[in-house]
C-alpha cells in the first residue's frame, strides 16, 4: 500500500500541496488542539485515507454493468478501479463465489485530499435540495457517507450511461471517538446536519 500511495504522490507537480493538506497542517490541527485540549499537535486525528464503494446489484446478470461501474468511478476519482468479487454463494440472489458485484478505490495523500475538496466544493452543492449530511460514525473513528446517485459527480454523463447507482464513501481517520472524527470532517469543511458548519458552508456556494 505504501508503494502505491508514493506512486500517485508522484504524479503531482514537484512542490504542489492540496489545499485542504495545507490547511490541515497550517490551521486544523491547531483548531482541534483547542478544541479537546490535545497536550501535543501530533495528538491531534488526521485523515489517513478515503475509500469509495459501489455494490452492482444486476451484476450476476450482466458483468459489463460492473466494468461500466468501474470505469465511471475511475473518471470519477482519478484512479484505476478495482473490481470487487464475491466471497461465498449466495443462492437466493444468484451469486457465487468469485462472481464480481461492484468495484472499489482507496485514495491516500495528494488524491485523498483532492477528492475531498471536490466533494464539498463541486459534488455536494450538486445535489437537488441539499440541506447537509447525516451523521453515520462507526464509533471507531471511521465515517460513512452514502451517495444516492453517482450522476452528482461533473465527471458522468448520463447520456453514455443512464443507469444510475449508489456509493459509500467512508473517512478512515485516527480519531479515537465520534466527536474528534466529526470536528476532523467539520474542519475540512463537510456540512453536517445540525452544525454551525453546515451554515457555513452554505454561504460560501
Amino acid at each position: 500500500m505504501a508503494k502505491k500511495a508514493t506512486a500517485d504522490q508522484q504524479k503531482a507537480p514537484k512542490g504542489y500541496v492540496p489545499a485542504l493538506k495545507k490547511a490541515y497542517k497550517e490551521e486544523i490541527v491547531d483548531k482541534l488542539v483547542k478544541q479537546f485540549s490535545y497536550t501535543t499537535p501530533m495528538e491531534a486525528p488526521r485523515l489517513v485515507k478515503i475509500t469509495i464503494n459501489e455494490g452492482v446489484g444486476d451484476a450476476t446478470q450482466d458483468k459489463k454493468l460492473v466494468e461500466d461501474a468501474a470505469e465511471e468511478l475511475s473518471l470519477i476519482t482519478g484512479q484505476k478501479a478495482v473490481i470487487t468479487i464475491s466471497r461465498k454463494d449466495i443462492s437466493n440472489f444468484k451469486l457465487r463465489k468469485g462472481m464480481p458485484i461492484g468495484c472499489k478505490v482507496t485514495l491516500r495523500d495528494v488524491k485523498m485530499y483532492e477528492f475531498l475538496e471536490k466533494l464539498i466544493r463541486v459534488t455536494l452543492p450538486r445535489i437537488r435540495d441539499f440541506n447537509g449530511i447525516a451523521e453515520n460514525m462507526d464509533g471507531r473513528g471511521n465515517y460513512t457517507l452514502g451517495i444516492k446517485e453517482q450522476i452528482i459527480f461533473p465527471e458522468i454523463d448520463i447520456d453514455k450511461n443512464p443507469r444510475i447507482h449508489g456509493m459509500e464513501i467512508t473517512f478512515v481517520t485516527t480519531a479515537k471517538s465520534d466527536e474528534e472524527c466529526k470536528a476532523l470532517l467539520a474542519a475540512f469543511g463537510l456540512p453536517f446536519k445540525k452544525h454551525n458548519n453546515y451554515e457555513i458552508w452554505q454561504k460560501n456556494q
